[in-house]
């Protein structure tokens, strides 16, 4: 699972959802597989929204007709001091078949795809030809149990300036495939210089922008090879989409200068579990599952940005600090010439 983390952010979600023994979740139907996994999932495809948002903007001066800059951006958006993401309440109340060893009946904290709690261990039960069935399975922990506190992802990024104070970027990362997961990224923005509208705009010495910034990510992963479940075609699809609309300012000086924004961001992801799969243990043994279900996840926050860039010819860096519900750090190298 940590060797996936290398292949950015989605093939992270990806891989720690196929640590999931899918056999045990369909042991309880699934209902109770689709209620858990999705209050499991939750916390990684804010995360990966809220990551996906930063590194549209390292200045607020748009660059001139015809000026370009070339990117390389990486994120590492953090969360271990995120406690209220790495757990959530199950009630087995809430389930129709799911319930706790210990204690059962009664709700108690477990592990999202993010915490570090082990050995929760859960129950399913019932009839199957007159004899009472029992099916007990141990709950996935999480990121934090591994020992990583973080979600990273990465991609280029191009800028060319056009007219009147309009900037159109672009970022991508090519499909990048890791043993059976795949991932690849696009994504669109536009900012607009409104100081390079003023007659002053030679002489001031700050400028102030607007930008917004689209970015989609998508991927797979192939679950054939794992024998979770007996079944076909077993696979998970990934769609993340991220928005970010934001006020920008920063300083025009020659050499190191300070930027800072007031961000609102937007996004949503859909995980769908696809394939067949046959619950081979517990009552609801020679159970058949179909494409059975999807994940959908909406988020939107605000959010602030304080960064800075230092700019040595045609070589640039920059480095920023991103505050919101998932706080990120982001590093650019930079390219090009105004």
């Amino acid at each position: 699972m940590k060797k996936l983390l290398t292949v950015l952010c989605l093939c992270t979600s990806l891989g720690l959802m196929a640590q999931t023994n899918f056999n045990d979740v369909f042991a309880a139907g699934v209902e109770d597989a689709e209620q858990f996994t999705t209050d499991y999932m939750e916390p990684l495809s804010e995360s990966v929204v809220y990551s996906l948002a930063t590194g549209w903007y390292n200045t607020a001066d748009a660059k001139p007709l015809g000026g370009f800059e070339i990117s390389i951006i990486g994120n590492i958006t953090g969360f271990k001091n995120k406690t209220d993401k790495k757990t959530f309440i199950l009630d087995p109340n809430d389930y129709q078949n799911l319930d706790f060893v210990e204690n059962p009946g009664t709700a108690r904290a477990v592990s999202t795809v993010l915490g570090d709690i082990t050995g929760t261990r859960v129950y399913v039960e019932g009839e199957v030809a007159g004899f009472t069935t029992r099916k007990e399975f141990t709950l996935p922990s999480g990121l934090s149990g591994e020992g990583v506190d973080f979600v990273p992802s990465g991609y280029i990024q191009a800028s060319v300036g056009l007219i009147k104070g309009m900037e159109i970027k672009a970022r991508f990362l090519p499909k990048m495939e890791y043993e059976d997961a795949s991932v690849g990224l696009v994504g669109i923005g536009l900012q607009h210089d409104f100081t390079k509208l003023l007659p002053a705009d030679k002489i001031l010495p700050v400028a102030i922008s607007a930008v917004i910034g689209y970015t989609n990510i998508s991927g797979d992963y192939n679950l054939e090879n794992i024998n979770i479940a007996e079944g076909e075609n077993q696979r998970i699809e990934s769609n993340i989409n991220s928005w970010n609309f934001s006020a920008v300012v920063s300083t025009k000086l020659p050499i190191i200068n300070f930027y800072g924004g007031l961000g609102y961001v937007s996004g949503k992801s859909v995980t769908d579990v696809l394939g067949t799969y046959r619950v081979t243990e517990g009552p609801l043994t020679s159970e058949e599952f179909i494409d059975p279900f999807s994940i959908t996840k909406k988020v939107s926050g605000v959010t602030g940005t304080v960064g800075t860039k230092l700019k040595l010819g045609f070589f640039r860096l920059n480095a920023e600090y991103n505050l919101g519900e998932f706080n990120t750090a982001t590093l650019g190298i930079n390219f090009g010439f105004r």
